[in-house]
């Protein structure tokens, strides 16, 4: 198969497939480039469930020995125990550097494999098989791995690309319609940052998203990795542009965090976008009806648009924690209009408190 688009950056070239039933080619892909002596796939306990014989049995078939690793579900398994818990299986499996890993699941699995990759025996190679829209649309893509640490989101981490990303859109159809929802913000992100014909779209096709359509998942999981591999190509490591990817996230990680990682992190995401909005009204930088476009699309989408019971001084005080910090001032990804976007340490505190305190609907 072809794939659908290849992300070029100077470290790696990452072909990205998005194919139904494209667990049953993961065999292919990896025997297509090189046959290691031992494949090793990561899953979570729920997702293994569902699709880890399928997977396994595509490796088997294209004859490769494969081993099956499983963390809990959930975002508390993005952390250093579980990290060494694989560790001690990969010894325990005599994986060297010839090795391989396949990362089977949602963001947490694909971040955690990741760096379980970009670590053990100093880097070895990896694919993500993504399960969940928001590993789907973001995720997946771009060479981001990492884990959570007690200072905050993915403060631990490193760059490492994946051999290849292989999407199966059919995975869909056993997500729960929060799931759904929460892979929806990322999308909503990436087209308020790069493309207003893509906002259009999702308003225009609104209905057959919510239904998951086949067809027009296809092409909206397409169309935002396309996107990504834009923005990575010109930034890989984000030392400039590929910031404005974490457009919601300076608040959205602090919420998340906050609610003990209970909140899907599309969720906490979507209620940053609309901060970060209202940040970008006070400059000057949006109008009034973007906003409310940009409300009504999110809670269209049945995402959160208030962080109830949250304390807006707790979110302000872990943003201090925010890996994007330069000199001591927060980088803000805020709104030049739809679809495009702004990058500045420039925003008055009071202003920040005021958009933060507005999402938490005090």
């Amino acid at each position: 198969m072809i794939p659908k688009f290849t992300l070029h950056t100077e470290s790696e070239e990452t072909p990205v497939f998005v194919e139904e039933n494209a667990i049953e080619h993961i065999g292919l892909w990896v025997s297509e480039r090189r046959i290691p002596p031992i494949v090793v796939v990561v899953s979570d306990s729920t997702v293994a469930d569902l699709y880890a014989d399928k997977l396994l049995s595509s490796l088997s078939q294209s004859g490769l020995k494969s081993e099956l690793i499983t963390v809990p579900p959930g975002d508390q398994s993005k952390c250093l125990s579980q990290l060494d818990g694989i560790f001690d299986k990969l010894g325990d499996l005599h994986v060297q550097r010839d090795g391989m890993l396949v990362a089977l699941g949602g963001g947490v699995v694909t971040d955690l494999t990741g760096f379980a990759a970009a670590t053990w025996m100093r880097g070895i190679e990896y694919a993500n098989c993504p399960t969940t829209l928001e590993a789907d649309v973001d995720a997946s893509l771009g060479g981001k791995t990492g884990i959570n640490h007690a200072a905050g989101k993915n403060m631990v981490g490193a760059f490492h690309h994946p051999q290849f990303v292989a999407v199966d859109p059919t995975c869909l159809k056993t997500l729960p319609a929060r799931d759904i929802s929460a892979g929806l913000a990322e999308s909503i992100k990436h087209a308020l940052i790069a493309d207003a014909s893509f906002l259009d779209w999702h308003e225009a096709n609104a209905e057959s998203i919510r239904s998951v359509d086949s067809t027009v998942m296809t092409e909206l999981i397409t169309r935002n990795l396309q996107i990504k591999a834009s923005v990575v190509e010109q930034d890989e490591r984000e030392g400039s542009v590929r910031a404005c990817l974490n457009f919601g996230h300076t608040i959205g990680h602090a919420v998340e965090k906050l609610s003990n990682y209970q909140m899907r992190h599309g969720e906490a995401v979507a209620i940053g976008m609309l901060a970060a909005a209202h940040i970008s009204f006070r400059k000057g930088l949006l109008d009034g009806p973007a906003i409310e476009r940009i409300r009504t699309l999110i809670r269209r989408f049945n995402l959160p648009i208030q962080a109830d019971g949250l304390s807006p001084q707790d979110i302000i005080e872990l943003t201090l924690g925010d890996k994007k910090i330069r000199a001591g001032k927060r980088q803000w990804v805020l709104l030049d209009g739809i679809g495009k976007f702004t990058i500045t340490d420039d925003v008055d505190a009071g202003i920040i408190a005021e958009s933060v305190t507005i999402v938490c609907g005090d």
